[in-house]
């Protein structure tokens, strides 16, 4: 972004956080309680929060200075605060391609596949995992033939071209649409690093819910819908930590 006020004016109009709020067991009167192990799946997975000097688990070295460079560029850190790198959307991104998302388990993955208006959903038969893989790899070699040097070895004036350039279409691969990689995996992926629940790996310090003064994870704050003032309180982390 150019200054700070358009930093922060694009991500309160870009993302839209809805509260989360917690489900209670079932009622003692004329229900009967789930069983045992669909209790145990319901509950909040292990927390995976940001950590200093993390090493990927599926991006190489070279796809993970790309991924750590894009998450730089995209939300920079500025005089609001941190940026996406620095609260761990890098870490967040890497962590999910270990997950069903990864893989595109729970999608509709079979054919045919055509080109499509983005209303009928996903058109590729790429995984996220693949999409990556491929998307980086074709940006790197565009950005060597162009620019001498790979994404993650450009000025940060050059990445943020080549940013514009993959998000314009002009950035073009016989196996991947760097354009449909930037608007469907890229971005989302940089903006849910950042504002995600910090359990995920991004999000550290709750940075993201502070710089737009979302609640987080509060069971309840009501009564301060729809008041002048700014909710005063900070948020809360899905675990109950205070940010």
């Amino acid at each position: 972004m150019s200054n700070d006020a358009d930093r922060r004016s694009f991500l309160k109009a870009t993302v839209l956080l809805p509260s989360i709020a917690s489900l209670s067991a079932a009622s003692a009167i004329g229900r009967e309680a789930p069983p045992a192990d669909a209790l145990a799946t319901s509950r909040p997975q292990v927390a995976t929060p940001a950590v200093d000097h993390y090493q990927p688990t599926y991006f190489t070295p070279a796809e993970w200075a790309f991924v750590q460079a894009a998450c730089a560029r995209l939300i920079p850190n500025d005089a609001n605060g941190p940026g996406a790198l620095e609260v761990g959307a890098a870490q967040y991104i890497d962590r999910q391609m270990s997950t069903p998302y990864g893989d595109a388990g729970s999608w509709y993955m079979h054919g045919p596949f055509v080109e499509a208006a983005p209303e009928f959903g996903y058109q590729s038969a790429l995984t996220p995992k693949q999409q990556y893989r491929l998307a980086i790899a074709a940006i790197d070699a565009w950005s060597k033939a162009k620019l001498g040097a790979p994404f993650a070895g450009l000025t940060a004036a050059q990445q943020d071209e080549v940013l514009k350039k993959v998000e314009a279409g002009e950035v073009k691969a016989d196996n991947v649409s760097p354009k449909a990689f930037f608007a469907s995996f890229l971005l989302p992926n940089v903006l849910e690093g950042f504002f995600c629940d910090p359990m995920y790996g991004g999000n550290r310090d709750m940075a993201g819910w502070k710089l737009i003064g979302h609640p987080g994870a509060r069971a309840d704050f009501l009564e301060w819908v729809g008041k002048p003032a700014a909710y005063p309180y900070g948020p809360v982390d899905m675990y109950g930590r205070q940010g």
